[in-house]
């Protein structure tokens, strides 16, 4: 009885009531800010946070007509089955294979591309380049993958026909296992790099001028100055990056792959995201694949808080 009468004064001490009405004004003052800020929130809350009240049918035999409230609980059966599958072996080590020669191949480029635009000194020269570099990023993955077709088709692909021209030996890459994750890879490079230089580029421009004219005068050149200067000031943007991307080392983009993928690189292109579609929405296994889809962000996750508890610990200050 004590408790309960000692639990109203808390709650109407006079430094809560003081911090409920300093939030009630920094929401009135920076209240556009807030209403700008209002799609961003509600689409994460409405695609985001509520489909995860869905994610309880992995530990359930989810039946559509009984609900998620009324199918029965199996508890981690199908987590079991999904770890003793032999598939699973190949469906991580591809998605990993692939992310890492993302992560080898494909980050440092746009941090490159970044830094070879800010030495442009015309700017009608850099707006140009940086239109041209842009642009692909607003192809669809159809128009990526007829693409890449039409160039590499073994039979009367572009560059087999110049290959066959000039005399030389036809290239086998749509349906060469070996290839095909360097395939993948090069098209996300060539898709998204140029959009990926958006973040760096302006994380330069923050740079302060001062530090250049500093260097000039100690005798540092571009490459020095490149080196020396602008690397260091951009190095918490690219760990912060870095982190995020490591959160995504479980996904290689459903679309992309469902596209290119054909019986011949089957086993090098089965990833997460289509053994997902293809137990899931094509036979129907809704909780089994849940349960995959489930193991996968949980991996992106840990792999997020550990890289940023790294980050942190070197003195850099991390995603959170």
């Amino acid at each position: 009885m004590e408790n309960v009468e000692k639990t109203p004064a808390v709650l109407n001490t006079p430094a809560s009531s003081g911090k409920m009405k300093r939030l009630g004004l920094e929401i009135v003052k920076n209240r556009y800010l807030y209403l700008l800020a209002l799609p961003g929130l509600l689409f994460f809350l409405v695609f985001k946070y509520v489909p995860l009240f869905g994610v309880i049918i992995a530990f359930q035999n989810y039946s559509p007509f009984s609900g998620i409230l009324n199918s029965p609980w199996v508890g981690f059966e199908h987590f079991q089955r999904f770890f003793s599958n032999p598939d699973f072996l190949m469906i991580f080590r591809n998605t990993l294979g692939i992310n890492l020669l993302n992560l080898i191949l494909f980050f440092p480029l746009p941090i490159i591309i970044s830094l070879f635009l800010n030495e442009l000194r015309s700017e009608t020269y850099k707006k140009f380049i940086q239109t041209i570099v842009y642009m692909p990023h607003f192809l669809s993955w159809v128009i990526i993958a007829g693409l890449t077709f039409m160039l590499f088709a073994k039979g009367d692909g572009l560059v087999n026909k110049i290959f066959e021209a000039v005399g030389w030996e036809k290239i086998d890459v749509l349906t060469n296992p070996n290839a095909f994750w360097l395939m993948i890879v090069m098209q996300s490079m060539w898709k998204e790099a140029g959009w990926g230089t958006i973040i760096f580029l302006a994380a330069i421009a923050g740079v302060d001028p001062g530090l250049y004219e500093a260097a000039r005068i100690d005798g540092a050149g571009r490459l020095r100055q490149i080196w020396h200067v602008t690397l260091p000031a951009i190095r918490g943007v690219v760990i912060v990056m870095l982190i995020l991307r490591l959160g995504n080392m479980m996904d290689v983009g459903f679309e992309q792959i469902f596209l290119m993928y054909n019986g011949a690189v089957s086993n090098v292109a089965e990833v997460f995201d289509t053994y997902v579609y293809t137990v899931g929405v094509r036979q129907g296994q809704f909780s089994y694949s849940t349960a995959a889809g489930l193991f996968k962000s949980l991996v992106g996750l840990t792999l997020v808080v550990l890289s940023n508890k790294l980050a942190k610990k070197f003195g850099e200050e991390g995603v959170y």
